[in-house]
């Protein structure tokens, strides 16, 4: 039987592992999908030595840049993007095992977003500065969209902070991407501080959050006639794209 599995700390209950579990079931795919919880990225490489049928895992945080060492390769927009969430890995002969990095976030947004991408959207504005905003970063510079990152704090002259948001800067940015956790649930009554009076129907706000289905962000959009999605479909093409990642 094959295995498959996510690390991370702490592991409450993910997505990943029902969705995956449910498809081997469903497809009669003899395999399995397990929660590794690991305290520290040390335990890592124990992990991979005491599943010798493990053939990749998912990465979430704490380790989606400190599992970067230990791995032999990465792919080319995951060197680019310094986070992991996709090791595929690879059995070698005399015992020798290859880990290759992917990062299937970029896939997943790419994905989701791109047709909703019309002529007049040039420039996108990323709520955020983790992980996942730099994903979104470069799925949209593929897309040929140039974008800039809002956070609260001023942390370089090429981040703006939402005290910054112009009506000229918000006229130009008609992508405005949530990376945030603001208004996931239970504090739905939440949203990112932006000047939602500004929006206009040739605004495109994507929020990475999908709980709850329309966040606050998604509602004050959409009361502006602004387009809107939240990140569900983003979580389901980033698990089909590791699927794909581990058996091609």
């Amino acid at each position: 039987m094959q295995k498959y599995g996510l690390i991370g700390y702490p592991l409450k209950h993910s997505f990943s592992i029902g969705y995956f579990n449910e498809k081997f079931q469903a497809e009669n795919i003899d395999a399995e999908y397990v929660n590794f919880e690991i305290p520290r990225i040390e335990d890592f490489m124990e992990v991979i030595s005491e599943n010798p049928n493990l053939c990749g895992l998912n990465v979430t945080i704490p380790y989606k840049e400190q599992v970067i060492p230990y791995l032999d390769e990465l792919d080319r927009d995951t060197a680019k993007i310094g986070a992991v969430n996709v090791i595929k890995i690879i059995r070698q002969a005399k015992g020798k095992i290859k880990l290759v990095g992917y990062n299937s976030d970029i896939i997943g947004f790419t994905q989701s977003i791109e047709p909703l991408l019309q002529p007049n959207h040039k420039e996108a504005l990323i709520l955020g500065t983790g992980g996942a905003s730099k994903a979104v970063f470069h799925g949209l510079e593929n897309l040929g969209v140039k974008s800039t990152f809002v956070s609260r704090t001023k942390k370089s002259d090429d981040v703006l902070t939402y005290q910054e948001l112009t009506p000229e800067i918000m006229s130009a940015h008609t992508i405005i991407v949530n990376c945030t956790p603001v208004g996931m649930y239970p504090k739905v009554d939440f949203c990112p501080n932006i000047p939602y009076e500004l929006l206009t129907p040739d605004h495109l706000l994507y929020d990475l959050l999908y709980n709850p289905n329309e966040t606050l962000f998604m509602k004050k959009g959409k009361q502006q006639g602004a387009t809107v999605k939240n990140g569900l479909e983003m979580l389901l093409l980033q698990a089909f794209a590791a699927w794909e990642i581990w058996n091609r």
